[in-house]
C-alpha cells in the first residue's frame, strides 16, 4: 500500500472520529497562525535527530491538535512507523484510538517532515500535503510543518509551516501538469505553497524552569561558532545538483519542442503529398484515395511534465533564501569578533 493511500485512508478514520464528538471547528475558518507546545516542538525535534542518525531516509510524524477561530493548535504529535513489522495504518490508528481514550486532542491537523538546507518540496510532498486540506472541510487547515535539522545543528532552530495553495490545490486535484495546464493555472514555483507563521507556547511552569536554567548556565561555555565554510558549501552543493536537474528538465523540455516541430513538418508534407497524389488520380479519372485518420499516422508525443521544474525551482529560491541567511548571520559574527581580533594583535607584541 502507497503512502499516498495510507494518507487518506487515515484522514477518513480521523474524520469519522471527530465526527463522534471531538473538539473541533464547525465553520470553515483560514488560519492566520501556527501555535504550537514547547513539548511537542522537544519531541519534534528529538524524533528527527534520532531518526536522522539512524539512517532513515523518511522522517515523519503526524500533529494533532485543534482549529479555534483563526488559530491553528498543535498540541501533541508522534512518529509514523518506519519498519515492516507493524502495519503504520494500524498503528496509527490505534494511537489515535488510545489518545481520545485518555482525553488528548485527537484530531489530525496536519504533518510534519524533517529536510535538509530548506530542500523538502517535491511531489510526494504536493500529493500528502493535498491530501490532508482536501479529505474533509474539518480538516482543511491541516498544515505541512517542515524541520530543518541541518539549521538546527549550527544554533538556528528552524520550523516553518505550510499550506497548498488554491491555484495548486486545483492543479494537484486535475492531475495535468503540462505546460498549458500549469500556465493557464497560473502556479509558479513562489506560490507553490504559502507559509503561515509559527508561535511556541509554553505554560507558566515551563517558563519559570527555563528562566532557572537559563540561570544556572555557565557564560563562560558560550562562543561564537565561526565555522560556517562547511556549512556554505554543502548548501551551494545542494543548489548545484537542483540546478543540475533543472538543467535537465529544460533539455527535456526543448527536446520535447523539437520532436513536435518535426512531426508538425511531417505531417505537413503528407499531407501535401497525398493531395498532390489524389489530384494526379483525379486528372486520370480516377477515385481518390480516402481520408485517413492523422492521428493514428502520427502518433501524439506526450509532453513532459512541468511539476518537477517547478518543484526544482522552489528548492533552489529556498535553498537560495538560506544562504542569504546565513551569510548575513555569519557576517555579523565576524563584525563582531573583528575588535576582539584587533585587541589580540594589538596585545602580541607587548609579550
Amino acid at each position: 500500500m502507497t503512502g499516498f493511500i495510507k494518507v487518506i485512508l487515515i484522514n477518513i478514520y480521523l474524520v469519522k472520529m471527530s465526527e463522534r464528538g471531538s473538539r473541533r471547528n464547525t465553520e470553515t475558518s483560514k488560519i492566520e497562525v501556527v501555535q504550537i507546545d514547547g513539548l511537542v516542538v522537544m519531541k519534534l525535534i528529538k524524533h528527527c535527530h534520532e531518526a536522522e542518525r539512524s539512517g532513515a531516509v523518511f522522517v515523519q510524524g503526524a500533529l494533532l491538535g485543534l482549529v479555534s477561530d483563526t488559530r491553528l493548535e498543535v498540541t501533541h504529535c508522534f512518529p509514523f512507523v518506519t519498519d515492516d513489522t507493524q502495519d503504520d495504518l494500524e498503528f496509527q490508528i490505534t494511537m489515535m484510538r488510545n489518545l481520545r481514550q485518555v482525553n488528548i486532542d485527537h484530531q489530525c491537523v496536519g504533518w510534519y517532515q524533517a529536510s535538509q538546507f530548506a530542500n523538502f518540496l517535491s511531489l510526494t510532498l504536493l500529493e500528502s500535503q493535498f491530501s490532508y486540506q482536501t479529505s474533509n472541510s474539518s480538516i482543511e487547515e491541516s498544515i505541512c510543518l517542515v524541520f530543518d535539522t541541518a539549521k538546527t545543528a549550527q544554533g538556528f532552530v528552524s520550523l516553518k509551516a505550510f499550506l497548498l495553495t488554491q491555484d495548486t490545490l486545483k492543479l494537484v486535484k486535475d492531475g495535468d501538469y503540462t505546460a498549458e495546464a500549469v500556465k493557464e493555472s497560473g502556479v509558479i514555483y513562489e506560490n507553490l505553497l504559502t507559509e503561515v507563521p509559527i508561535v511556541i507556547k509554553n505554560s507558566h511552569l515551563m517558563n519559570a524552569l527555563l528562566l532557572e536554567l537559563e540561570e544556572q548556565q555557565d557564560a563562560g561555555n558560550q562562543f561564537l561558532d565561526l565555522g560556517t565554510s562547511g556549512t556554505l558549501e554543502t548548501q551551494l552543493r545542494v543548489m548545484m545538483d537542483s540546478l543540475d536537474e533543472l538543467n535537465s528538465e529544460s533539455l527535456k523540455f526543448n527536446k520535447h519542442q523539437q520532436l513536435v516541430l518535426k512531426q508538425i513538418q511531417e505531417k505537413n508534407k503528407y499531407i501535401q503529398r497525398r493531395q498532390l497524389e489524389n489530384k494526379q488520380r483525379i486528372d486520370r479519372n480516377e477515385d481518390p484515395l480516402p481520408n485517413e485518420d492523422l492521428n493514428k499516422i502520427f502518433k501524439v508525443i506526450p509532453p513532459p511534465s512541468r511539476m518537477n521544474p517547478l518543484i526544482l525551482s522552489g528548492n533552489i529560491q529556498n535553498t537560495s533564501e538560506e544562504v542569504s541567511e546565513f551569510c548575513s548571520q555569519s557576517m555579523a559574527k565576524l563584525f563582531i569578533t573583528e575588535p576582539l581580533q584587533s585587541a589580540k594583535a594589538s596585545a602580541a607584541p607587548a609579550q
